[in-house]
Order: structure tokens, then C-alpha cells, then sequence
């Protein structure tokens, strides 16, 4: 058997909120999508990301309930220059999304931050140093 990760899925409590946070940061998701219960984008590489109402989830899983406390997972969005994840960090904190870490060189060789979305998964957005 030979696994390969095509796509991740996020359950969302507000479709449109949702799908307004990644239109800011750059994902291509049609306006028409708003008011979808599932939606299924390509990224750049051949990944997709879907995205799921609780009630759709429910619709074939009645016993799921969204998980509690901090996330354990996070996505994370290569950016081309370290100047880039500032630029995107500032614009997205100043146009109201939550911001957990600003933008920071880390030991790693990465320019690093972290948003974020409605539902607390974290964004994390990333640049190489060199």
C-alpha cells in the first residue's frame, strides 16, 4: 500500500466567516462557495483543502463533537520571502483576524508566525531566512 496526503479537511462552525479568512490569505475560493455545506479547493502542487459545517460532519457522524482545548494541528503557508510573512501577518491582524505569534526569526531557519482562523486552527505562515 502506498499512502500519499492529497487533502485536508477542516470542520467549520461558520461557512462564510470561514472561507472569508483564507480568501485573505491567499487561497482561490469562489464567492459562491459561502453558503456551500462542503467545499473543495485545489492548492498550488496538487493539495487540496476542503472544508465542512459541523452539520455535514453530523449528517453521517450524529455523535461528533469538535474537539477541546488548543489545536493539535495547524496548517502551514510557505510564503516567498521572510518580508512576505510580515507583510501578510500585519495585513491580516489589521484587518481583524487573531494573531497568536508574530513574526519572529526562528532557531530553524525560518521568518515564522501564526494566525489563527474562526475556529482556532493555526495558520502558520513561513519563510526560509536565507
Amino acid at each position: 500500500m502506498s499512502l500519499h496526503i492529497s487533502l485536508f479537511e477542516l470542520v467549520v462552525t461558520d461557512m462564510a466567516k470561514s472561507l472569508a479568512f483564507y480568501r485573505a490569505l491567499g487561497v482561490s475560493i469562489p464567492e459562491s462557495a459561502d453558503n456551500e455545506p462542503h467545499v473543495d479547493v485545489a492548492l498550488p502542487g496538487g493539495m487540496r483543502l476542503a472544508f465542512d459545517t459541523v452539520e455535514t460532519i453530523r449528517s453521517f457522524n450524529p455523535g461528533w463533537q469538535a474537539p477541546t482545548g488548543s489545536p493539535r494541528a495547524s496548517l502551514a503557508f510557505r510564503c516567498d520571502s521572510p518580508a512576505e510573512v510580515d507583510e501578510v501577518y500585519a495585513r491580516m491582524t489589521r484587518d481583524g483576524w487573531s494573531g497568536v505569534l508574530e513574526p519572529f526569526d526562528a532557531f530553524w531557519g525560518h521568518r515564522y508566525a501564526t494566525l489563527h482562523d474562526p475556529d482556532g486552527t493555526g495558520v502558520d505562515l513561513f519563510a526560509d531566512l536565507s
